[in-house]
């Protein structure tokens, strides 16, 4: 995969994570207008809306780009996917002509707020990356047993809750639960002192279904992928958990990254999956590469300190992809809609440094992790945590931004009166 170059100088740069090749989807508002959707393009920002109305970009079934979400693109299908970035890379690739007409409805990203890029209409998580499964695991069973049973052949998941998917930059607050101490007597209700982040990916789901699909249909009905921190109350998870998994403790908030990256843009990344102990069953079987070489990244940062990376990994360390996600997922009938989002797991990797939580980083608060001069077992009021990944195929760069989000106090006791 060569640079498509651009006349937007910035899309040329080696190190952006924006070039023609890429252009991801998102929602921004200038001062004082409304959000519309946008392509990142180098350090700028196409107004798709605008370059519609003004006949830039004629797709079938429009318009779609005045609402101030995806949504209704996405519904659209992969051959219209196709042709938005078929007509958008003829727009800004080197030596356009249309150059003077596009040139207006450019902005600059850091003059922008950038929004939500699509309705959430579901939010389901998995547990399907094996070296988190197994450290998890091996905390609190026989490292012989780390893994249940059923790991191996189906990728485990739980619902969660669509209403507190927030895009970066959003300020996440310390939640209050019911915690119970293997020496307390008695549960007592206050704010979660394990507070963790999970590094995962966020597939988002384009086109909906109705009944069962197989993992190469499912792959085809996705839209694109987001960095995703799935926020995690350690303390309250280890009391409420047994015996129907998370609830309260995953739905203080899931913070995704603001620019979806779509699967076309990454296919030059495709890899393939792992290994098997064990055969899956026919229905889960991959009939291609289905997961991306993209390397992922942890940021820390300390309220007034600077930033330290803590964990480095790669999306290829999953077990199940996002495709067989999706696939497993309608094996009951159960229909799937235009903006539901499947949190990939945790993406750990066999060493500590690429442990894709402080769970795991600090070995469940044994092994506190350096901090610069500071030292952490779990997220301190005022840090700010910041999800960075990227693919490169051929030295040419893949990005997907930042997503971050800092940890506030809990507020005082909510049932104080």
């Amino acid at each position: 995969m060569a640079l498509i170059r651009s006349w937007v100088a910035s899309a040329n740069a080696p190190e952006t994570d924006f070039p023609l090749n890429n252009l991801p989807c998102g929602v921004f508002s200038r001062p004082n207008a409304k959000a519309r959707c946008g392509m990142a393009i180098g350090d700028q920002v196409l107004d798709l809306a605008a370059a519609e109305d003004a006949g830039l970009l004629t797709l079938a079934g429009g318009p779609y780009f005045g609402g101030g979400d995806w949504n209704a693109l996405m519904a659209a299908g992969p051959a219209v996917w196709a042709d938005l970035r078929a007509q958008v890379t003829v727009l800004l690739a080197e030596g356009s002509v249309l150059q003077p007409e596009v040139a207006p409805h450019l902005h600059e990203q850091g003059a922008v707020r950038l929004h939500m890029p699509f309705r959430v209409a579901g939010y389901t998580d998995f547990y399907a990356g094996r070296h988190h499964a197994f450290n998890v695991g091996s905390m609190f069973r026989d490292p012989a047993n780390a893994l249940p049973p059923n790991w191996l052949h189906i990728p485990i998941g739980y619902n969660g809750r669509a209403s507190s998917v927030y895009v970066s930059g959003t300020a996440v607050r310390r939640p209050w639960g019911q915690v119970k101490g293997p020496d307390q007597p008695l549960p007592a209700f206050q704010p979660s002192r394990r507070f963790d982040f999970e590094l995962e990916m966020g597939a988002v789901v384009g086109v909906a279904s109705d009944g069962p699909v197989t993992v190469a249909e499912a792959d085809a009905m996705i839209f694109g992928y987001v960095l995703l921190n799935d926020w995690s109350a350690r303390d309250i998870q280890a009391w409420e958990y047994q015996p129907l998994g998370p609830f309260q403790a995953k739905a203080t908030a899931t913070t995704v990254s603001p620019w979806i990256v779509m699967r076309a843009a990454l296919e030059p990344a495709r890899t393939n999956g792992p290994t098997r102990d064990v055969p899956l069953l026919p229905h889960l079987a991959e009939p291609g590469p289905m997961l991306y070489d993209i390397a992922l990244e942890v940021g820390l940062t300390p309220e007034g300190g600077a930033e330290t990376v803590i964990s480095r990994t790669n999306y290829r360390e999953m077990y199940y992809s996002a495709a067989q996600q999706l696939a497993h997922h309608t094996t009951s009938g159960c229909p799937m809609q235009t903006g539901d989002l499947l949190g990939s797991g945790t993406i750990s990797g066999p060493l500590r440094e690429n442990r894709g939580s402080l769970l795991e980083l600090s070995w469940g608060g044994k092994e506190p992790l350096a901090i610069g001069g500071l030292t952490r077992s779990f997220i301190e009021d005022g840090d700010t945590i910041t999800l960075r990944g990227h693919a490169v195929s051929d030295g040419v760069r893949i990005g997907f931004g930042a997503c971050a989000g800092q940890l506030l106090p809990a507020l005082a006791d909510p049932y104080a009166r």
